[in-house]
């Protein structure tokens, strides 16, 4: 973790959130999987009594990212 003391090198980022995912997108369930390379997170919406979800999201990350998350 980064000590508070310590200030972040080079240029501060600029972050662009838009307006359709600044609401968020509602999911109840999350299936990880993996190789050496890369992490997928799948974010699912399932409905009680509904035998079909759906993938809402995915997000995939290299492993020192995932790490970090």
């Amino acid at each position: 973790m980064m000590n508070p003391k310590d200030k972040p090198k080079g240029k501060p980022i600029e972050i662009e959130l838009k307006e359709e995912e600044a609401s968020g997108t509602y999911a109840n369930l999350v299936m990880i999987t993996h190789s050496p390379s890369e992490f997928v997170f799948d974010f699912i919406s399932m409905m009680p009594a509904v035998k079909k979800a759906k993938v809402v999201k995915r997000l995939v990350l290299t492993p020192d990212h995932a790490k970090r998350l």
